[in-house]
């Protein structure tokens, strides 16, 4: 899962970056510090499959991955190309979703690029410039669909439609992602790749001490299909370059909440609809990987392996709890809470699957 960190400039990204990373990307009181993405692979932290790799003696635990990309700060005529905008949105398009930092901290010390710190006018400038750029792509393949529409092909004819709802939807200022996308052309929005298609996680930058998300960006994030959750870049970065243990106490001292990244990290998968599975077994690796909710054991195998999909057998699937309680697979099976399932099992989060295939 690709993730990509935007807001206005200085708005806390590459701080926040840094604090989900530990990647040291720079960070500095000026606009567009960053020019080319960072991207840092961070693993996935599931207490869960610690507890599943113990109970059944695993060799190592190999958690799943979430990709951010700090991408460079948006300024109003992006998507004319103000401020390197066109490099900038063509980054955010390769993502999966958008963490939208917005500054809501008072530090006078940092700059703000307007002069002063309003949450509601950034997010507002962001966005409309995502529909902007939107709106053009989607007027300029829709000229194309059209020609096609009018030679009968269906696929065609339906695609035309969903444009036209898509192209009225953003000229209200609306995001493309309050448009349905047609049964009968279900790949109309990968061959468009809407911005405003891309599921949100609002997080406002606050002030040291805080953990809540300001009334105005909560109230936005609601009305627009969104997610938010409050972050102190400023302290989750100083934090980072702490060990745990030290990270940790000094947390408790602040009275600081969870860390930062499992904020944004639980809200993305929220975002996307993911559920976690494992893989587990004696002297082998416990590894994690996510599926989208109301996947198939069928769907999961090609997580793991595209072979393993292709010569799915069947499934030896167990809650993570009851393989927990039972204390390991052999007592799980006299139990008889170890079960049997087909390729269209729909799996549960949390479930720990054994996938039987042939090579």
């Amino acid at each position: 899962m690709k993730v990509g960190i935007v807001g206005m400039p200085n708005a806390g990204k590459s701080s926040l970056f840094n604090a989900l990373t530990k990647a040291g990307a720079e960070a500095a009181n000026y606009p567009f510090t960053t020019i080319e993405p960072n991207v840092a692979v961070v693993p996935v932290r599931d207490e869960r499959l610690e507890q599943v790799a113990q109970v059944v003696g695993a060799s190592e635990i190999v958690p799943d991955t979430i990709a951010f990309h700090d991408i460079a700060g948006l300024v109003a005529g992006a998507h004319k190309g103000e401020g390197l905008g066109n490099q900038f949105l063509a980054n955010i398009r390769e993502t999966d979703a958008i963490v939208h930092v917005v500054r809501t901290h008072t530090d006078a010390n940092v700059v703000h690029s307007e002069g002063s710190v309003d949450p509601t006018r950034d997010i507002d400038t962001i966005e409309t410039e995502l529909v902007y750029a939107d709106l053009e792509q989607a007027e300029r393949r829709h000229s194309r669909v059209v020609r096609e529409a009018r030679g009968g092909d269906r696929r065609a004819i339906a695609e035309e439609r969903w444009l036209s709802e898509v192209i009225a939807a953003l000229q209200q200022g609306r995001p493309a992602r309050t448009v349905p996308v047609p049964d009968d052309a279900p790949d109309v929005a990968r061959l468009l790749q809407p911005l405003t298609g891309k599921p949100v996680l609002f997080v406002a930058n606050v002030d040291e001490g805080s953990d809540e998300v300001p009334a105005d960006v909560l109230a936005h994030a609601r009305t627009h299909g969104a997610r938010a959750v409050a972050v102190s870049s400023r302290l989750e970065a100083e934090l980072s370059e702490l060990d745990d243990e030290e990270a940790a106490a000094m947390r408790a001292d602040l009275g600081a909440g969870e860390p930062g990244l499992e904020r944004v990290v639980r809200g993305a998968f929220e975002l996307l609809e993911l559920l976690a599975f494992f893989t587990a077994g004696e002297g082998k690796p416990a590894q994690s990987w996510h599926l989208r909710r109301g996947g198939t054991a069928w769907e999961a195998a090609g997580e793991i392996h595209s072979d393993i999909q292709r010569g799915f057998v069947r499934a030896e699937v167990i809650g993570w709890e009851e393989l927990a309680d039972a204390g390991g697979y052999s007592a799980a099976r006299d139990r008889g809470t170890l079960r049997l399932e087909g390729r269209d099992y729909v799996m549960r989060d949390g479930d720990v699957i054994t996938i039987r295939f042939t090579p």
